[in-house]
């Protein structure tokens, strides 16, 4: 192979490089990012609960493909005694917001 071609070669090679490096990288798996963040939470009545052991879950805002949804609350029997709930919840980094599910701990 020629000097020439070997240098050329590099160049496209270090141009590559350095134009996937400038791009943000994907996002993970799942995870959509949206441009602006939820609207604040909603004001629930929270009716009386079906019976003991019970949990109120409350609502909460998701993404529906072009605007957020709000979900209402609802009573939900943990899977165990101890079992704490974990309201889903929205983060932002540099790519935009994204949303965490709820979660039983």
């Amino acid at each position: 192979m020629s000097l020439r071609k070997t240098c050329v070669g590099l160049i496209f090679a270090t141009l590559a490089l350095a134009t996937l490096t400038a791009c943000p990288p994907p996002p993970p798996v799942g995870v959509v990012y949206v441009k602006d963040g939820p609207p604040p939470m909603r004001t629930e009545v929270i009716v009386a609960g079906p019976g003991p052991g019970s949990v109120w879950v409350p609502g909460y805002w998701g993404w529906g493909g072009s605007a957020y949804v709000w979900t209402g609350g609802v009573w939900s029997t943990p899977p165990h005694a101890k079992a704490v709930w974990v309201a889903p919840h929205w983060h932002h980094n540099k790519h935009g917001w994204y949303s965490v599910g709820g979660h039983w701990r």
